[in-house]
């Protein structure tokens, strides 16, 4: 053995019992957790739009809230499709401020972070208002047909 050197002493894994799990608040695999109710106006009873939307956004989602029928589940989508109409549009301030590009510290062109992720926030965007199938024009070719479940 090297001068100087200590061996490491490393400790065993703490051993546990069937059903028994290493952290003591860890919940049990068997129970379930009910999922957070979806905010709803007094007045009205339709779902309100989360406080952390831009006006415009929530506008939209009332609008949306307002002229279709949504299910619990349906709100949902709608929520992540606002969460990620927001995210693209702060994404696209700070583009359109600093640029789709930055040197780095050799002084070569990269790609801003924010560009790929107004590219992943636009397709997810895309995907979530598909999934609501909010669009009432007829079938488009080349798409398989719409869900006409949540229409009024």
């Amino acid at each position: 053995m090297p001068e100087g050197y200590l061996p490491v002493r490393r400790r065993p894994f703490p051993r546990t019992g069937r059903g028994q799990t290493c952290a003591a608040s860890s919940p049990p695999f068997n129970k379930k957790s009910e999922a957070p109710k979806v905010p709803e106006s007094k007045a009205s009873g339709q779902p309100r739009p989360p406080k952390h939307l831009q006006k415009s956004t929530a506008k939209w989602f009332r609008s949306v809230v307002d002229e279709w029928d949504l299910e619990d589940h349906h709100v949902r989508i709608l929520t992540l499709a606002a969460e990620a109409w927001d995210q693209i549009q702060l994404c696209r301030e700070v583009i359109a401020e600093g640029g789709h590009t930055f040197q780095d510290r050799f002084q070569q062109p990269k790609e801003r972070p924010e560009v790929a992720i107004m590219h992943n926030a636009r397709l997810a965007f895309a995907r979530l208002i598909r999934e609501l199938d909010l669009d009432f024009a007829g079938e488009s070719p080349g798409r398989p047909p719409a869900l006409r479940s949540n229409r009024r």
